[in-house]
């Protein structure tokens, strides 16, 4: 198998051969048809997430196919398609686990940051955290799904249930999420860097209300806020343009810091709040619902060996959706 290899953090990954894995007692191995590039794999990469299990294979939207099976997997078999995405291992034990919130379990795996990714030709995954999908999936339209798509739908519910709805950075899921929201209802507001003409006019053409740089007020107040753009200072902006009441919901796994803010930003009861990881029923409901209503989805596809220019344009704000490595 071929894979591309983080050895050090802030270096390029590195091209490597290697002997195809076999699959242990619950696990099953897959051949990889494609895998979406996050901003938490640039936070892995980057170094800016601790204690990196190294060397190690980044990538964490994986739609592949079963081609070998462990002992003890049973509900999957070789040839059927499925999708991994970052929640790759939970204890099952822990006080959070036990409570329904395997997303803030206190033992945790995850998919190319403690366990091998999806940067390469093949990948191993625990079965259970295996999400079947149709035969017919396209991989390339389908591994944005897995992370962006799912963390997008976590931090939507966790906004409320609001009409008025800010995204803070429109990438890989402000954009599959704009699409959810408009669909029930909502109206959408956009906030990109600065002067990015390109990315506004990719918000507007997917329905959103109003689209403008994230030092802009919107032209109504907010009842929520969700911030993909990984810049703390975004969060007082956003604090401001919700009203009474109005929540910001911060989506990334990794923040610059929060600067200080006066006390009235937050006062007349508006939240602040995160979401962490997700849950395999959050997957199972997301996944159903694009199903049911397909998705626009956009995706630049890059192949395995071009993987590290695929990093560069993500971390450059060169993409308009999603970057999707294709081995």
């Amino acid at each position: 198998m071929h894979a591309m290899v983080l050895h050090r953090p802030g270096q390029p990954l590195v091209w490597e051969t290697r002997p195809l894995p076999a699959p242990g007692p619950g696990q099953v191995r897959l051949r990889v048809l494609a895998c979406a590039v996050c901003r938490t794999d640039l936070h892995v990469v980057d170094g800016e997430l601790p204690h990196p299990a190294l060397p190690r294979v980044p990538g964490h939207e994986i739609v592949g196919e079963v081609d070998a099976t462990g002992p003890g997997v049973h509900g999957l078999h070789p040839g059927q398609r499925v999708g991994v995405g970052w929640l790759g291992h939970t204890c099952g034990h822990c006080d959070c686990c036990a409570a329904g919130r395997e997303n803030l379990c206190d033992a945790p795996g995850f998919t190319g940051y403690t366990r091998d990714g999806g940067f390469a030709t093949h990948a191993i995954a625990e079965a259970g955290f295996c999400l079947p999908l149709p035969a017919h999936a396209d991989p390339l339209h389908t591994a944005p799904l897995l992370c962006a798509g799912l963390i997008g739908w976590r931090a939507l519910k966790a906004a409320g249930d609001g009409r008025t709805l800010g995204l803070y950075g429109f990438g890989a899921a402000a954009h599959l999420i704009a699409q959810v929201a408009i669909r029930q209802g909502r109206r959408v507001y956009a906030f990109t860097r600065p002067g990015d003409g390109v990315a506004q006019a990719f918000a507007r053409t997917l329905g959103a209300t109003w689209a403008g740089g994230s030092d802009e007020p919107p032209p109504e107040r907010l009842d929520a806020a969700i911030l993909f753009a990984p810049v703390g200072g975004l969060v007082p902006a956003a604090l401001a343009a919700v009203r009474k009441g109005g929540r910001v919901v911060c989506g990334g796994i990794h923040m610059s810091d929060i600067p200080s803010f006066p006390y009235r930003l937050l006062w007349e009861e508006r939240e602040l709040v995160s979401v962490a990881n997700l849950t395999r029923a959050d997957g199972r409901e997301f996944l159903e619902l694009a199903t049911r209503q397909p998705l626009q989805v956009h995706a630049t596809p890059y192949p395995l060996e071009a993987t590290n220019q695929a990093l560069a344009d993500l971390r450059e704000g060169r993409l308009s959706g999603a970057a999707v490595v294709v081995p």
